[in-house]
């Protein structure tokens, strides 16, 4: 039995040019993030079943990866306000380094699983 070829399956390209922009977020300083943030907002109508997954998966992380972000960004002004009220704040900026570091593994390992199981034809 073969399957039917999900190449021109709407919004497939879509779907892939997401995960790219995902995947040179961090040379970009994540400028190409919000671009494909964008793109797979937009990308969403009309998109074939299994690319609507991913599309809807794209949204999902890049939500989760922008409220991280607004969380350490909260805790980094705390610390910047320790540092001059109990010196702390050194041991809290290094925490969310390591916090910021594992955010962007996670969202540079969900996009790459996701642009495979794309190629590969799998919802996500």
């Amino acid at each position: 039995m073969t399957m039917p070829s999900s190449a021109a399956e709407p919004g497939r390209s879509t779907a892939f040019l997401v995960y790219v922009l995902y995947l040179l977020s961090i040379p970009s300083f994540a400028i190409f993030a919000l671009i494909g943030v964008i793109i797979a907002l937009v990308g969403r109508d009309g998109a074939g079943p299994v690319a609507r997954s991913h599309l809807d998966d794209q949204v999902r992380i890049w939500f989760v990866a922008f409220w991280w972000a607004v969380g350490l960004a909260i805790a980094w002004v705390i610390g910047a306000v320790l540092v001059f009220a109990l010196g702390l704040g050194l041991l809290v900026w290094w925490l969310i380094g390591i916090i910021a570091f594992v955010v962007m593994l996670w969202f540079t390992i969900k996009s790459l699983l996701g642009l495979l199981a794309l190629l590969d034809n799998r919802p996500r």
